[in-house]
């Protein structure tokens, strides 16, 4: 069964999501989404989804539910959501083949959208498939 996924993500963040699915009553998983902020003028956002949008992408890895917002859709593509536990910081990555730069702290990018035309093939091999 071909399915698109806008991104993917490792084992250890699909264990990560299903931890906060668990923790909180009515969460069904997160949402990921892009906003402008930071110095480099992107960052990612995540919240609890309690009720999916039919509008979003949705990703499933492990029993983990993530949904990308329509307008992120471009610049996620691709991207690989990773979990970290660090000295430094806890949190989810994302290794993403649109960023083109960061800012030395590592809490905002830089993005450029992938093609939309990308996008819109990469969709329909998944539904043919």
């Amino acid at each position: 069964m071909g399915r698109f996924q806008v991104m993917t993500m490792s084992d250890a963040a699909a264990a990560r999501v299903r931890e906060i699915v668990e923790a909180r009553e009515g969460a069904h998983g997160i949402r990921v989404g892009v906003k402008k902020g930071g110095c480099a003028g992107m960052e990612y956002t995540i919240d609890l989804v309690t009720e999916p949008d039919a509008k979003d992408d949705h990703v499933e890895h492990g029993g983990a539910h993530v949904w990308v917002a329509p307008e992120a859709a471009l610049f996620l593509l691709g991207t690989e959501m990773d979990f970290e536990k660090t000295t430094l910081r806890t949190g989810f990555t994302f290794h993403n083949p649109n960023q083109s730069s960061a800012c030395g702290c590592g809490e905002s990018v830089e993005l450029k959208p992938a093609d939309l035309k990308a996008l819109a093939e990469a969709r329909a091999a998944a539904d043919a498939a």
